[in-house]
């Protein structure tokens, strides 16, 4: 037992080293005063002075967040409501096939659901005059496809485990549907939500292929203007960049991490 235990953790161990050393040493080559990546010159921050000086990366980095914080939250509206009707509606004409095209993005390769993406913005563009042209929207739309299946899959599973007895208990005293979803069932499934918005939050703003697809002119987000540059070379502004989005995805786990643990904490406390 005891080598059993001791085979765990080295196992686990070199697992969290394998994840996790390629990024600590990220962090510290952002403080490299070297020009070279590969080369350490010392500490400095002037790294992140030039980054904050490169107006091409500014303005991917703020399209990048704006796109990904909208279809996270598109994500999130339509993926409940999908994964609500698929838990909650029984059976009924379609649901097989309602579900099979809520799993395909998630087993489809990211290059034919860009392709077909653009396809089909080019028909409609030449059909309907609209869109006229790709770019943020495009990429939004394009983003929310996917991402709301994730968030369906994740929702879905959290209502089947859920305790239906809470909502029959609402109803028997006579709540409407709408406040029975408001008030008794949008709060148990909050940790999903949320979890759900993050992660369309973080597969948007890690896009490449997608984007890459649908995108036009002037429209290049964050992965975009890294990859390009990572073609010709890494540079030191592009790892304090990759820091800072490290930190700020480091800070949105914590947050929602104690927000679910408030969560849980309140739904333990016995009514006074």
């Amino acid at each position: 037992m005891k080598r059993r235990s001791l085979f765990l953790n080295i196992s686990a161990g070199l697992g969290f080293l394998f994840l996790y050393a390629p990024i600590i040493a990220l962090v510290i080559y952002s403080f490299n005063a070297s020009k070279l990546v590969t080369v350490w010159g010392g500490w400095s921050l002037k790294w992140y002075a030039e980054l904050f000086r490169n107006d091409q990366i500014i303005d991917a980095a703020l399209l990048s967040f704006k796109i990904a914080f909208i279809t996270a939250t598109l994500a999130v509206v339509l993926g409940t409501m999908a994964g609500f009707v698929l838990s909650r509606f029984g059976p009924f004409r379609g649901k097989m096939i309602l579900s099979g095209w809520i799993s395909a993005p998630l087993v489809m390769p990211e290059v034919i659901t860009g392709l077909s993406l653009l396809l089909l913005f080019v028909a409609m563009e030449a059909a309907f005059g609209w869109p006229a042209g790709r770019g943020t929207g495009t990429i939004i739309i394009a983003h929310t496809t996917f991402c709301m299946a994730y968030v369906a899959v994740i929702v879905q599973a959290r209502l089947s485990s859920m305790d239906e007895s809470l909502e029959e208990a609402a109803m028997d005293l006579g709540a409407k549907p709408s406040s029975l979803f408001f008030l008794v069932t949008l709060p148990l499934i909050s940790p999903a939500i949320i979890s759900g918005w993050l992660l369309s939050f973080t597969l948007s703003l890690d896009d490449l292929v997608i984007a890459s697809f649908v995108s036009g002119p002037g429209n290049s987000t964050l992965p975009m203007v890294i990859f390009s540059k990572v073609r010709l070379g890494v540079t030191p502004e592009v790892n304090a960049l990759a820091t800072l989005m490290i930190l700020v995805v480091a800070l949105g786990v914590i947050g929602a991490m104690y927000q679910m643990r408030r969560q849980a904490r309140l739904l333990a406390q016995p009514d006074n």
